[in-house]
């Protein structure tokens, strides 16, 4: 098949980009296909320059999605028929969330909980549906059973206009999209494709590990731009810092990744590996592990990690069917230091290699204290890790069933958490205390079929 702008063969890794551009001053739809080789990315650059110039890609332009009850059209009507829910994945604040299913897509805010936005669409599912922030630019991966959309596609899908604006077709099936207001990012099994959103050029090009489940996050301040996706060796994640043209690999686990997620600002990067015992905290510019804690003894599969916006608390999901909350105690830059919480755990951050044992030594015992020291340093050393170990500080029990689920962090002190069996739970926990989170609130919001995952 020739495929390259000169008729020669593409080579392996090349790919296709089918940009489709919609002229706002006619009814008439004009298609460009660009298909182009790495080498002749410049070329094709130029041209989708001249060409952009009378397109209709607006994505940096807010709506009134911007107000959580102006999404478009919500339909209230309840579901007659059973559908697959095929994904859920948070906007990039967690105020709301969307669900990709068999028949289309659908958001919901979270706080109140509402479905806000279901488009009449006619050509089956989507197994990707991601958000930017509430703006009326989504990005789309069809499901296995869309023929218009196959999941080697990525749909830039203009809410405004109720069409695609533009497609990135790839000879590989797509395993996430992320996206930031001036970045499309496409996850392949072994390549990482960042584009521009303004002009659609190709501006980085990463090649990873095989990469199934999709792994990528990003930050979303304006005046950082990170990425971080899993590496060329297991346990590897490499972290892009964009602005500064710096790129920093950390040898997170010993396992494979299973999870990542960066802070809002991209300093702070969570991992958790196949294994699933522990979580790590890293800081992004020195590769620095700054803290590791423990979710359980027993191996899982983490579903999710999520920094809460001032980074003081990590939530983690698993197969395990119990939501953990953990308390960070690493400095950020901007956190609240007047915060009630941040009063009481300071002390803390001054002592990150301290132990729960520590707490049961005092110099006022009467005893030798630096014996003592010496003895339980010792004894820690020979001892399982995890009697060291930090623990969550509360935690959410899950009824028992297999379904994946997700979660995230609202306002005060609460926790959003999202099953693929089509359940919602709004809880809250004790920021002195911890322990066992209340729900405070259960929906229903998807009569589904799907699967255990």
């Amino acid at each position: 098949m020739k495929d390259g702008w000169d008729g020669t063969e593409a080579e392996e890794g090349d790919y296709l980009v089918l940009a489709k551009f919609f002229s706002i001053h006619s009814h008439r739809r004009t298609w460009l296909l660009v298909a182009f080789r790495f080498c002749k990315i410049s070329f094709a650059a130029t041209f989708l320059n001249h060409f952009s110039s009378t397109s209709s890609i607006e994505p940096m332009q807010p709506s009134v999605l911007d107000d959580p009850s102006s999404f478009m059209h919500p339909r209230d009507a309840p579901d007659i028929d059973q559908i697959e829910l095929l994904s859920v994945s948070w906007n990039q604040d967690y105020g709301c969330f969307a669900a990709g299913t068999s028949q289309g897509f659908r958001v919901y805010n979270c706080q109140p909980f509402k479905e806000t936005f279901r488009p009449r669409l006619k050509f089956g599912g989507f197994r990707i549906v991601e958000m930017l922030f509430r703006c009326n630019i989504m990005a789309l991966v069809g499901g296995d059973s869309n023929s218009n959309y196959p999941p080697n596609k990525v749909i830039i899908w203009d809410d405004h206009q109720s069409r695609c604006i533009c497609e990135f077709a790839f000879r590989s099936e797509v395993r996430a999209v992320k996206l930031r207001r001036d970045y499309i990012v496409s996850v392949l099994q072994h390549n990482i494709y960042v584009h521009g959103f303004k002009d659609l050029k190709l501006l980085h090009q990463i090649e990873t590990l095989a990469n199934p489940r999709g792994l990528c996050c990003l930050s979303h301040h304006s005046n950082t731009a990170v990425l971080a996706c899993p590496g060329l060796s297991r346990g590897q994640v490499r972290v892009e810092h964009f602005g500064l043209n710096v790129v920093k690999l950390i040898n997170a686990h010993d396992s494979h990744i299973a999870c990542l997620t960066l802070t809002f600002d991209g300093l702070l990067l969570a991992t958790a590996s196949t294994k699933g015992t522990l979580i790590r905290i890293f800081n992004t510019m020195d590769g620095t592990r700054l803290q590791e804690v423990r979710r359980g003894v027993h191996r899982a599969d983490i579903y999710s990690l999520a920094f809460s916006p001032s980074a003081q608390w990590l939530a983690v999901s698993s197969d395990k069917g119990t939501v953990h909350i953990f308390h960070l105690r690493v400095r950020v830059f901007g956190e609240d230091s007047s915060s009630p919480q941040s009063s009481v755990q300071s002390p803390a951050l001054f002592h990150q290699n301290s132990t729960s044992l520590d707490a049961l030594i005092s110099p006022s015992t009467g005893v030798n204290f630096l014996c003592c020291t010496q003895f339980v340093n010792k004894l820690l050393g020979i001892l399982p890790k995890y009697f060291s170990s930090e623990w969550s500080f509360a935690q959410f029990h899950l009824p028992e069933d297999t379904h994946q689920s997700i979660a995230a962090f609202g306002s005060q002190n609460t926790v959003f958490i999202v099953r693929m069996n089509g359940s919602f739970y709004r809880c809250s926990f004790d920021p002195v205390d911890g322990g066992e989170m209340l729900q405070q609130e259960y929906v229903k919001f998807l009569k589904t079929d799907s699967r255990p995952r």
